[in-house]
């Protein structure tokens, strides 16, 4: 009895997916390696947290296609690029990171509606909804490290900062979640 529920293309584009997070993981536990190297465990205990959070994605993806009877494909995972030359190239790196993630998820979503497989582009809302949280993330950060001076932030600021990294929420406020009450 065929049990599969997912197009051979669509369960291809999802393995794909599951290695990208992989590769999202690898590339937080990179930086995390370098920040902790260069001094800044609260950074470093920040972006460990986030190498973590990406594992999970890949696992809620492993789950899926095995729960819609289809073969996981497990695949090589690219090395990360070259460290960061400094704090505000580590979360630049880290933005660009999630923007690729972003137009990753935005195709399988695509594609699922172009497929009419409309549990798949169901479980596919959670990623969009956390796409957009994980950039808002890396854009406040950036934010952050451009009032602290950017490249030449001083000892001082990237000293708070790393401090205020080691107890920030991993996750951001979403705009969707406002009200007058909570803005």
């Amino acid at each position: 009895m065929k049990t599969n529920r997912l197009s051979n293309s669509l369960s291809a584009a999802l393995n794909d997916q599951m290695t990208k997070e992989a590769h999202a993981s690898q590339i937080y536990l990179s930086y995390a390696s370098w920040a902790a190297g260069e001094g800044y465990d609260g950074i470093a205990n920040f972006l460990f947290r986030h190498a973590q959070e990406e594992r999970n994605h890949m696992m809620k993806f492993l789950e899926y296609i095995l729960s819609r009877g289809a073969k996981v494909r497990i695949s090589p995972i690219p090395g990360p690029d070259a460290d960061p030359v400094n704090v505000n190239n580590c979360f630049e790196k880290v933005f660009q990171s999630e923007i690729a993630n972003t137009e990753a998820i935005y195709k399988l979503v695509k594609q699922s509606f172009d497929e009419g497989d409309w549990a798949t582009w169901n479980f596919m809302q959670w990623f969009v909804k956390e796409q957009i949280e994980e950039e808002s993330l890396a854009l406040n950060l950036m934010d952050k490290i451009k009032i602290a001076g950017g490249d030449k932030a001083s000892g001082d600021a990237l000293y708070n900062l790393d401090r205020d990294l080691a107890t920030t929420p991993d996750d951001a406020p979403l705009a969707q979640d406002a009200t007058t009450d909570n803005p």
